[in-house]
């Protein structure tokens, strides 16, 4: 495989408001800071164009390092990154904003998130108001959520002034969330899966192995063509150059209606990750 022919690098999806996302990126999640910046250096010259970091990975500044010694043009590469637990509040958020910024070497984003909802604190709300604000005076392309159920959706979008362009959330065969998936597809806010793959643990899925085997490729990328064929955004984590290679080559596996079914069904409702109703650490260390 070369990467000349990783087409599906290329596929884009578009957000509300006109902004155009990459449907596969790179998630930099547990990626230590001393190593941050070659993986996306490695990222970049595969060819990825979009890379998703967050102040509480406290890699930003590798990212921004490898950003700038690619030296592709800014509009290239879609950047995104998330505000902490710790920095929701309305003049927290829009301090936190301008350090990210500093950290990445940036002076626009091309999407920011509320980290997680953190119900407890109480000041998700007025972060939001923050993000409205950056959007508005066009220091940001676009703005959404991570980590933010039904409920929380409701909230906001019975309060904001924008819709979320984004709901960065776990899903995976073995959790896929389709309540919340189906709430967001009605109010044109697009899905963004983090834990694709469940960690790995759902590769090993007889349904997955199955497809794989009949159509010769890897239970990864079986599982990666699903999610996108279910209009999602993929946020695949990894340090190693050769899955880089793999998790992006995806076009030519055609899914069958009878695949796509096989994989839904492994739904069971088992979600690896923090709860959103009950995860309330700062996330700053």
């Amino acid at each position: 495989m070369t990467t000349a022919a990783l087409t599906s690098l290329d596929w884009r999806t578009t957000l509300p408001g006109g902004v155009e996302i990459p449907q596969v990126g790179l998630g930099v999640f547990q990626v230590p800071r001393d190593q941050a910046q070659r993986v996306v250096e490695d990222a970049l010259e595969v060819g990825y164009r979009h890379v998703d970091t967050a102040a509480a990975y406290v890699n930003e500044e590798g990212v921004g390092a490898a950003l700038g010694s690619a030296g592709l043009p800014r509009e290239e590469v879609f950047v995104t990154s998330k505000l902490r637990n710790g920095d929701q509040g309305y003049e927290s958020t829009l301090r936190a904003y301008d350090d990210t910024l500093a950290r990445l070497g940036l002076e626009t984003l091309d999407l920011y998130l509320i980290h997680w909802p953190n119900p407890a604190a109480g000041l998700w709300q007025e972060s939001w108001r923050a993000l409205e604000r950056i959007l508005d005076e066009g220091r940001v392309r676009a703005i959404g959520v991570s980590n933010f159920l039904v409920e929380h959706l409701r909230e906001l979008l019975d309060r904001a002034g924008q819709v979320p362009a984004v709901n960065q959330i776990e899903v995976h065969p073995s959790f896929g969330q389709a309540d919340l998936a189906g709430f967001c597809a009605e109010h044109r806010i697009t899905v963004q899966a983090y834990s694709p793959l469940g960690q790995g643990a759902d590769l090993t899925a007889p349904a997955v192995a199955a497809v794989a085997d009949r159509l010769g490729v890897g239970p990864a990328q079986v599982v990666l063509r699903w999610h996108l064929d279910r209009g999602r955004v993929v946020i695949s984590k990894t340090t190693s150059r050769a899955r880089m290679v793999e998790n992006a080559d995806l076009d030519g596996i055609d899914l069958t209606d009878a695949d796509l079914a096989a994989l839904d069904a492994l739904d069971a409702g088992v979600r690896i990750g923090n709860d959103p109703h009950t995860f309330a650490l700062s996330q700053i260390r």
